[in-house]
């Protein structure tokens, strides 16, 4: 692997890592605001809406050239954003769940 290869799956991880944190930062505002919300069906629809439509508009940008290493890393950087923010956003829980 050429290290212009190597330099690229690191943007599409931190592409990835990009995407996660506006999908799950999305997800973590909308929970926030439903309580306040009249409309608590609506408001869940439209987010879940927006935040997959950009998601996956990206994810099938990364797949035009037909590289699946770099929707592959990309993959792995959301997934590494979801883990970050889960125990930054529920330190209370997560540490709950470490002592027992």
């Amino acid at each position: 692997m050429t290290l212009n290869a190597m330099g690229m799956l690191v943007l599409m991880f931190a592409a990835g890592m990009a995407l996660g944190a506006l999908y799950f930062v999305g997800l973590w505002q909308t929970v926030k605001r439903l309580p306040q919300t009249e409309s608590r069906a609506r408001l869940l629809l439209v987010s879940l809406l927006a935040r997959l439509s950009v998601l996956l508009a990206v994810f099938y940008f990364l797949l035009q050239d037909g590289r699946w290493e770099r929707l592959a890393a990309a993959l792995i950087g959301f997934v590494v954003m979801r883990k970050i923010l889960t125990v930054r956003l529920c330190p209370q829980k997560t540490a709950e769940a470490i002592q027992e």
